[in-house]
């Protein structure tokens, strides 16, 4: 960690992922996935969702996760590419998670305390999700970790989403903060790739969502088991 600790010292602002990184959404997504399936007339015995069939699945937002659902469930009933099409999916996926969102997920462990030490070193921060930017607001709220962030911003904020770097560059310029003194905050390789491609520092959560993958095989600057943890990198 001493090279980590190098390029981290440098850090005036931070950037935080929230799902898989701040709060654990996962089961918030399999009951409203379950929900648009009932609705699109997928039998309970061909596909259900569960943890661990969504959770490699996550982050890279909304439309990708539904259309991969859509995929998985159309192997196991071929009917049901008759009976919805991807666009009344999403529509049936997003009101049913507008209704759960926040009521399964939970906050880390760490979380709260990480972000506390953050802010007390005077580091401005924003989050920024592939999710829905209303969804991110509502979900932070209802977790109350609005207050941490200057700024929220989502996966319909900007033209890409991550792992593409525009979202991260928009987010410094919000922030006033070169891209080499942003510090990027995630659990997966779409947040390090992104990091990367801006030209940001990045380190991982060694939990979270990062496609079924290993996350300490990804390309990082450092890997924390808790957000506490960060400030000691930051040195």
């Amino acid at each position: 960690m001493t090279g980590a600790r190098t390029v981290l010292a440098q850090t005036r602002a931070v950037i935080v992922d929230l799902d898989g990184t701040l709060v654990h959404t996962l089961i918030d997504f399999v009951a409203a996935i379950n929900l648009m399936l009932d609705d699109l007339g997928v039998d309970h015995s061909a596909f259900r969702a569960t943890a661990a069939n969504i959770e490699p699945l996550v982050g890279k937002g909304s439309e990708s996760l539904i259309k991969q659902v859509l995929g998985l469930a159309s192997i196991a009933q071929p009917a049901i590419k008759n009976i919805a099409s991807f666009e009344e999916a999403l529509a049936t996926y997003l009101r049913h998670y507008r209704a759960i969102n926040g009521v399964y997920a939970t906050v880390y462990p760490g979380v709260v305390l990480g972000l506390k030490q953050l802010k007390a070193r005077g580091l401005r921060l924003a989050c920024l999700t592939n999710k829905p930017v209303a969804f991110a607001h509502a979900l932070l709220k209802a977790k109350q970790l609005d207050t941490f962030f200057e700024v929220t911003f989502g996966g319909d904020s900007f033209e890409r989403k991550k792992p593409d770097p525009l979202p991260l560059l928009k987010t410094c310029e919000a922030l006033g903060s070169l891209p080499g003194q942003t510090l990027m905050i995630g659990d997966s390789s779409n947040d390090a790739l992104a990091a990367r491609a801006a030209g940001c520092p990045v380190v991982l959560v060694t939990y979270g969502y990062n496609h079924g993958q290993p996350v300490q095989a990804v390309d990082s600057d450092g890997f924390v088991d808790s957000l506490a943890d960060l400030p000691g990198l930051l040195s």
